[in-house]
């Protein structure tokens, strides 16, 4: 049986490729879920991955994914990063691990960026490595769920 995760792409992350390329890069969308696509199933991970601009739609999407049987998260809540205690309940509610990324380096950014109220319900994040970024989060994904499938 294959295993199901979820890759999240939060506000603003549809305009990969064209929002301020010298930040996050000339990758679009498109190529970061093919990529991630690719990825999984080199894994053997069945993958979905969906964006939204709306809060509240990304914590529904977390909400499905528990009550479906998704294993677990990889998301990139974009600015909710920073601002959503909301988003940060239903991620610490999903009973499997989540893992968040970043393109950029967010320590390395604006005061305002620093702080990540997402990332401690998550087992960990991986961050400024561009698109590798989703790559290195899946990996890391998939190795936690191996670990918590085997216990």
């Amino acid at each position: 049986m294959t295993t199901r995760v979820l890759a999240l792409h939060g506000p603003n992350l549809n305009l990969l490729g064209t929002r301020e390329p010298e930040i996050y890069g000339a990758t679009t969308l498109a190529d970061v879920d093919r990529a991630l696509l690719q990825l999984a199933a080199e894994l053997d991970l069945e993958l979905t991955a969906r964006q939204s601009n709306h809060e509240g739609v990304l914590i529904d999407w977390i909400h499905e994914a528990q009550q479906t049987g998704v294993a677990g998260v990889l998301i990139n809540p974009g600015g909710l990063t920073h601002t959503s205690v909301a988003l940060r309940d239903a991620l610490t509610a999903f009973q499997g691990p989540c893992v968040e990324v970043h393109l950029s380096n967010i320590h390395a950014r604006e005061a305002f960026r620093q702080q990540s109220l997402t990332a401690g319900a998550c087992v960990g994040a991986v961050l400024g490595f561009g698109a590798d970024s989703y790559l290195l989060g899946l990996r890391a994904l998939a190795g936690r769920i191996a670990v918590s499938s085997d216990t």
